[in-house]
């Protein structure tokens, strides 16, 4: 029961977006950190993901069974049930609400309910059922958790923020086209209309390169506005380049399945790298 109550969560997605939320929490803080405030901001972040993933969950029950990679969850399973976890996904949300409103700022918590209503009302109830935007759009929420850590410092929107959401926001869609691109049977059996499903293996590569070019000019601002050093800047855009220069390479791969699983690791591996190099290379006061 705990174990299933835990995966219902995300934990995975969780983790990753806990690493983008420190990092906008440290490079606002320029090393003059309040440690009580960064807890509680990740305690806050982790309560509302995990709602919105709870969330996600109990809207997309019936569509899991239909796909090999979901049709052993929880629900789908009948191993716990539907009015449980609505009301886990409440509480979730509830608690998360509250320790961002009352323990770290005020924007921080609109922020957070922000993301939950993008992914949940947006997203899992709207585009993902009737539109291929839907990767690109649900990107909003997964981009709040850097922009939170970082307002957790400021307090308002400045620059800084916005990049840190471009930097997140810009790396959702060819991150997750690449899984869908291997699961894209998957998916047009449970109906949904993902851009694989319904442009194409062809179109949605074409579609990946703006975002991934993008992040190039966002890494180069953050470090022009002195966020971040020379480190950052350096990694950050060679990586940019190398997911590039391998996505580019897919239009001639043989193997889609086998070309979109190393794009998808270079994807994590990219979000990971990046963030961690912010971390160490966020410019000093």
């Amino acid at each position: 029961m705990v174990k299933d109550l835990v995966a219902l969560t995300k934990p995975r997605i969780i983790r990753l977006n806990l690493i983008a939320a420190f990092g906008g929490y440290w490079v606002a803080s320029q090393w003059n950190i309040d440690a009580w405030v960064l807890v509680w901001m990740l305690v806050g972040s982790a309560l509302t993901m995990a709602s919105a993933c709870v969330f996600n969950n109990y809207l997309d029950r019936d569509f899991d069974t239909k796909m090999e990679r979901t049709r052993d969850r929880a629900l789908p399973q009948g191993r716990i049930k539907p009015q449980s976890v609505l009301l886990y996904a409440i509480i979730l949300g509830i608690a998360g609400s509250a320790v961002l409103f009352g323990l770290v700022n005020e924007l921080t918590g609109w922020l957070g309910l922000i993301g939950i209503f993008v992914y949940v009302v947006i997203y899992t109830m709207w585009l993902k059922r009737n539109s291929t935007w839907s990767t690109s759009i649900g990107g909003i929420s997964g981009a709040m958790p850097p922009l939170i850590g970082f307002c957790a410092v400021t307090g308002e929107l400045t620059i800084g923020a916005w990049l840190l959401f471009a930097l997140l926001f810009l790396w959702q869609p060819a991150h997750f086209w690449s899984l869908a691109i291997r699961r894209v049977e998957e998916y047009r059996a449970a109906g949904f209309p993902l851009l694989p499903v319904v442009k194409g293996i062809t179109r949605t590569k074409w579609q990946m390169l703006p975002y991934i070019v993008l992040l190039v000019p966002a890494s180069i601002l953050f470090y022009m506005y002195e966020y971040v050093g020379i480190y950052f800047l350096v990694i950050s855009v060679v990586l940019a380049l190398v997911w590039l220069v391998h996505t580019v390479l897919g239009f001639g791969a043989k193997d889609d399945d086998k070309w979109a699983k190393v794009n998808f690791i270079i994807s994590i591996n990219y979000l990971m790298i990046v963030f961690f190099t912010m971390i160490f290379d966020t410019s000093k006061v």
